[in-house]
């Protein structure tokens, strides 16, 4: 199946690095100084989030733009939809065999 994931790549993981360091150093002292710098990598690791979710979806938006241009409808409704309908997570369904177990005489 098709996941519409953003992708994480070695910067993003580095600022949830830097993250997780401040915020350990803020809990073991909490001074001020560590308090100032947990607030500044935070607000630095959310920026580089929101910008990147603004590409992912200004990406999004030009192949939904694309797919009209080329007469891809049906891409184009199946992303128009997911837009609509959000996250839904998927249940995973367990399959059982048609034979029972031995047990049940």
């Amino acid at each position: 199946m098709k996941q519409n994931k953003l992708c994480f790549d070695v910067e993003s993981l580095g600022f949830i690095d830097q993250r997780k360091l401040a915020k350990m150093q803020w809990v073991h002292d909490p001074g001020e100084s560590y308090e100032d710098n947990l607030n500044n990598v935070g607000r630095e690791a959310n920026r580089h989030f929101r910008n990147k979710k603004k590409k992912y979806l200004k990406a999004k938006i030009e192949e939904l733009e694309a797919n009209g241009k080329i007469k891809n409808i049906r891409g184009l409704y199946r992303g128009i939809r997911n837009f609509k309908k959000g996250y839904q997570p998927r249940s995973k369904r367990l399959r059982f065999g048609c034979r029972l177990p031995q047990y049940f005489g």
